[in-house]
């Protein structure tokens, strides 16, 4: 191949400011975007976005901002002017917007229309810039602020149109940039309209807390406050505010994951990754929570400047940021105690309204528990508890007498049905062996009234009932006394009357002695037992009487899904997590009144019981006013 180099030139200011649209303006909502930060920054407190096509035929952003004086019109067409810089100091962004490139850009590549009017002049100024060509500034009637037009985007480069979506999807993405906006400014006022869209009209709620909560409300869904949990730390110089929901009201996608930095609005690597590992101790596998935070710092801690459309951004000190998000997240969850999502018990409610019927000379109730006709049940005679060869799973102090006891239940803990039809298919318990006790009652997850299916407990509280999945809540109870005790002198361990030898794959065994060490500081001790098998010497005292084979054999697939001894360092909770589910009380099992009142006292002083190690709740909770329209009572 032979030719000749062509040679350097200057290109021309319309190609320039093409290509600088290209990485500042590459859909409709990035349009948008750019032209509602300018109007945040001019002072607005109404903002009216206007879209057609999607964003490709029309956009017009109206706001009452400061506005522009023709000179200053004049130049905001031009690149690299701005007002937003007014020292030229890069590392000192107090703005939303300072490249001084959107206008000019989209100018660039459409046709930009702008009519603004300041508090200082009698008449208003217009401009318009069609494809890169500026026309001279006009006056123009208006009222004070800013109104902007941009029609047939990319008219001047139409092969991007190519890359753009259905009108539909960009006029969505349009709707979720300016609620993205919306969630860092909750005293401005917005409102979307256009087709593809259902109208969007968010009133200027106030610049506290309380207005905060209530604009999340708007956009987030009413059930977000009854879920979300205050966030207020600060360290060094950086605060973090906000709202986080619950582990339980979690979400499919990370799209509820909102973050604002000084008042902008990123979609920040770290700032995600510091969220997801604040919830990973508590969210089920690819799920994501809800939440909004606020991060605000002296403006020269955090670089603004390292992203076209601005974001992302990057901290001074990343170390310092993703330790206050993680550490504030943490003890917020904490701070919530056994609390579960209130969506629990709706869902509840739609189950049961979607199964139940009434006809006229019956009523049935399918719960998926049992189905049975509606009649008072036979009252037997209560069972004393046996208390005899009884070891306590908490670590309870003190216990009470009437609060002890996880001993196996024997078939007299029920006593027979007299009514045959009436027999209840998992009544293990029945409610009339289980006394109310009126300081249980009044507790907030109440007073145990049965155990149905040999893995629920039914709890009656002052203003309704409560459905526990025991298994879920003791795994949960045991694997934060494992943590508590391996944060504080070690985890309790307890000696093997007799060794338990476990068979296994001779590479996995080879693979759990090669992490004795570390195991050992979990409470498992283990040696060698000849070619394929280890002998279990000692276990967590939270433990003994466990399932110990099917422990060690999910231990080591831990280990051979991890690999190094470093990789299992960082994950010492998950070892304990698989270790609590193999201690936790088993479904199946009888519970008697007491233990069951005990399993939730427990779980009432112990943070995160509300769900499991697996992210699901561990109780649905039904108010009688509910119940009452469920049977349309109300």
């Amino acid at each position: 191949m032979t030719g000749r180099t062509a040679a350097v030139r200057r290109l021309e200011p319309v190609l320039i400011d093409r290509i600088a649209a290209g990485e500042v303006i590459e859909r409709p909502a990035a349009a948008i975007k750019e032209l509602v930060e300018n109007a945040l920054d001019a002072g607005a407190r109404t903002i009216e976005v206007v879209i057609e096509g999607g964003g490709k035929r029309l956009i017009r952003v109206t706001d009452d901002g400061h506005g522009m004086s023709a000179q200053d019109l004049e130049l905001a067409v031009e690149r690299h002017a701005t007002s937003k810089l007014p020292d030229g100091d890069l590392f000192d962004i107090r703005t939303l917007g300072f490249r001084g490139e959107a206008l000019p850009s989209i100018g660039a590549v459409a046709r930009l229309s702008i009519v603004t009017r300041n508090s200082e002049d009698d008449n208003g100024w217009s401009i318009i810039v069609d494809g890169g060509r500026r026309e001279p500034v006009r006056p123009a009637p208006a009222a004070r602020g800013t109104r902007i037009e941009v029609t047939d985007l990319f008219s001047a480069t139409p092969a991007r149109l190519k890359f753009l979506k259905t009108d539909r999807a960009e006029a969505q993405a349009v709707a979720e940039t300016v609620k993205r906006l919306a969630l860092a400014h909750p005293a401005v006022r917005f409102t979307v309209a256009g087709e593809h869209l259902s109208t969007i009209d968010l009133p200027a709620e106030g610049a506290d807390d309380a207005a905060l909560l209530r604009r999340l409300v708007r956009l987030l869904g009413d059930d977000f406050a009854p879920n979300a949990l205050p966030v207020d730390a600060m360290r060094e110089g950086v605060a973090l505010g906000g709202f986080a929901g619950l582990p339980t009201y979690h979400r499919g996608t990370a799209a509820h994951v909102h973050a604002t930095v000084n008042g902008r609005p990123v979609r920040d690597k770290l700032v995600s990754g510091a969220v997801r590992a604040a919830y990973m101790d508590f969210l089920p596998a690819g799920r994501h929570p809800a939440l909004v935070l606020a991060i605000t710092c002296d403006p020269r801690l955090v670089d603004v400047n390292v992203h076209p459309a601005k974001s992302e951004v990057r901290f001074r000190d990343p170390g310092l940021v993703r330790g206050l998000i993680v550490g504030a997240l943490k003890q917020t969850i904490s701070g919530a105690g056994h609390l579960a999502s209130s969506t629990g018990g709706a869902r509840t409610l739609a189950a049961l309204r979607a199964q139940a019927s009434v006809p006229e000379t019956q009523l049935r109730l399918h719960t998926g528990l049992h189905t049975a006709p509606f009649e008072p049940p036979p009252r037997p005679a209560p069972v004393a508890p046996d208390f005899a060869g009884w070891q306590a799973p908490f670590d309870r102090t003190p216990v009470s007498p009437r609060a002890a006891g996880f001993a196996e239940a024997g078939p007299s803990d029920s006593a027979p049905s007299a009514n045959p039809a009436f027999a209840p298919v998992a009544a293990d318990t029945r409610a009339d062996a289980a006394p109310v006790a009126p300081e249980d009652e009044v507790q907030p997850l109440g007073a145990a009234r049965a155990q149905v299916h040999g893995n629920y407990i039914i709890s009656q509280t002052a203003d309704g009932i409560v459905i526990i999945d025991q298994h879920a809540a003791h795994e949960r109870l045991v694997y934060e006394r494992l943590k508590r005790e391996r944060a504080a002198n070690g985890i309790a361990r307890q000696l093997m009357l007799l060794p338990e030898v476990v068979e296994l794959d001779p590479s996995e065994a080879d693979r759990l002695l090669a992490h004795a060490e570390t195991l050992a500081s979990l409470g498992l001790v283990v040696d060698g037992f000849g070619a394929g098998a280890i002998a279990v010497q000692e276990v967590p005292a939270a433990l003994a009487g466990g399932d110990i084979r099917g422990l060690v054999r999910d231990v080591a697939d831990t280990l051979t899904e991890w690999g190094d001894a470093r990789a299992l360092e960082e994950r010492l909770d998950h070892v304990l997590a698989t270790m609590a589910c193999h201690g936790s009380v088993r479904s199946g099992r009888r519970l008697r009144p007491d233990e069951m009142n005990a399993l939730l006292r427990e779980m009432e002083a112990t943070p995160f019981s509300g769900q499991c190690n697996h992210g699901r709740p561990t109780y649905v909770e039904l108010k009688l006013s509910d119940i009452e329209r469920l049977f349309g009572r109300s």
